[in-house]
Order: structure tokens, then sequence, then C-alpha cells
């Protein structure tokens, strides 16, 4: 049965998804807005928008952001929680709270190269917390999940393409420098965000063969909290049988068993490989 979130647990996951929202709109408000770039996103596409449509620019991704929540719905169901209607809804929000204290905010730092590269960095930390938070800020990731459900391509793809798309739209308003640098800028976010986020999640499998093999066992199981799988291996030097332990561990993990290895057994025999994709299927009670 699915436990059931506490007020106090309530509380803590809409602070830290407010907090993450505030972040990204600062980073579009603050840095994208004064570099009139169109960098992967739908406040990007609000900003060419802007210049046709006689709104602020949090009324434009309001809209744009409900209506893309609708099709949604629609068109993919139950994948869009509650999370990202939040999301959705809190970032123009915030946009609106910005331009109301900051009117007619001119660039941080008279540079629009550097406007665009400060936008990638500070939306990173946004969007990093919010997939770490199992949410999204909605717009264009609505679109990439339409795109992977009826186009059959991978999330990825639909969100680079999808971005892409956005980032060209500037050519309709601004000058080649511009539309460049939303390209440029397009593909740099993706970088710093799979940087952010996928090596954040990566996890590793780790084989040791040791002699203090039911010490290193008791210490997977009753310190870090995870489980691990024995093999019997046989060397192909001296055919002698070992024991070889392998566990599954996430970045804080790996560290706290390294450092464990290394103080307690430092002739362990250790490799390690990269895991990208995990999949268990537990079986049905009958």
């Amino acid at each position: 049965m699915k436990k059931e979130m506490t007020y106090t647990e309530l509380a803590k996951e809409t602070a830290i998804l407010t907090a993450a929202v505030a972040i990204i709109a600062a980073a579009v408000y603050f840095f994208l807005v004064p570099s009139h770039a169109s960098v992967s996103s739908i406040s990007g596409l609000g900003i060419v928008l802007s210049n046709f449509i006689p709104l602020p620019l949090s009324a434009i991704t309001m809209i744009l952001n409900v209506v893309l929540l609708i099709i949604g719905f629609f068109t993919c169901g139950k994948e869009f929680g509650v999370k990202t209607v939040y999301t959705s809804v809190a970032l123009p929000v915030f946009l609106g709270i910005f331009e109301r204290i900051f009117p007619d905010y001119e660039s941080l730092t008279g540079s629009q190269e550097l406007d665009v590269l400060c936008y990638i960095l500070v939306v990173s930390v946004g969007l990093s917390i919010l997939f770490n938070r199992n949410a999204s800020s909605g717009g264009l990731d609505i679109v990439a999940k339409i795109m992977n459900k009826y186009l059959h391509m991978e999330l990825g793809k639909a969100m680079s393409l999808s971005g892409m798309c956005v980032a060209l739209s500037a050519a309709l308003v601004y000058d080649k420098k511009t539309v460049v640098l939303s390209i440029l800028g397009t593909y740099f976010n993706g970088i710093v965000l799979d940087h952010f986020i996928f090596d954040h999640d990566m996890k590793r499998r780790v084989c040791i063969i040791t002699e203090k093999e039911e010490e290193l066992r008791r210490f997977i199981i009753e310190d870090l909290h995870s489980g691990a799988t024995i093999y019997e291996s046989i060397g192909a030097y001296n055919m002698q049988k070992r024991n070889e332990i392998i566990a599954i561990v996430d970045k804080v993990e790996y560290q706290k068993l390294m450092n464990y290895i290394s103080r307690e057994d430092p002739h362990a025999f250790i490799t390690v490989y990269t895991v990208s994709d995990i999949r268990y299927q537990p079986k049905r009670q009958q």
C-alpha cells in the first residue's frame, strides 16, 4: 500500500518545489529576457511571442502552460500529476511577481552572451531540483511526452527537437546573432542538464573480491542499507575459488563503500561499471 504524505512532508515538498520554480523564474526574467534569446523553454517561446502579442511574458507563459496541460491531460492522461500542474502555474506567477517588483529590468551583465550562459547555469539548478523530486516545469516536457507517445520518439530526442524549434523561432523577430545564441544555448543547456540530473542519478555496479567478505557483506546490508549478490569465481592463474560480492550503489553509497574498503582492505580487487538503467519486476503474490 502506498504511504500517504503527512502534512509536514507535504509542506516540505511544496517548499522545495516552490524554491525550484522561483530559481527557474529568476533565471528566465533576469537573464533570458534581457538576452532576447529563445533557449529551449516555453518562456523562451513566450519571449518571441511577446513581440506580437500585447501581453506581459507572465501572462503569455501562463496561457501556453495551461493550454499544454489541457492537451497533455487529454492525450497522456495520468502521466501529468499534481506536481506538474503546480509548477506549470507557479512559474508564470513568479514571473508576474518579478515584473511588478523589477519593471523594465535591463541586463545584469551587460552582455548577451553572458546572459545566456548565466541563464543556462541558474536554470539547470532549478530544473535538477524538480527532476530529482520527480517533477517538471511543464511546458516543453509536456510536448516531449506527447511526441514520445504518438511519434514513438525517445524523451531525450523529443526534448531536443522541441527545444531547437523554440530556438529557431527567434529568427521570426531577432537578428542572426540572437538566433545563433538561442541554438547554442539550447545545445549547451541540454549538456549541463545531463550533468546535473543524469550524472547525479547514475548508479554504479561494484564488483569486489576481498579477504574480509563477511564484514563487507554486513557493511553493505546494515550500514548502506543496500543489497548485494555473491558469485563464486575462480582465478585463472592459480584456479583458486573466491567469492565475488556485487552491489548496485548510488553516488553517495559508492563513496562510503570505497572509503570502507580503502580502510578495511586496501588490497581488495575492485571493478566498477556505470549503470544507466535498472529494472525489477516483483512477482505477484498468488
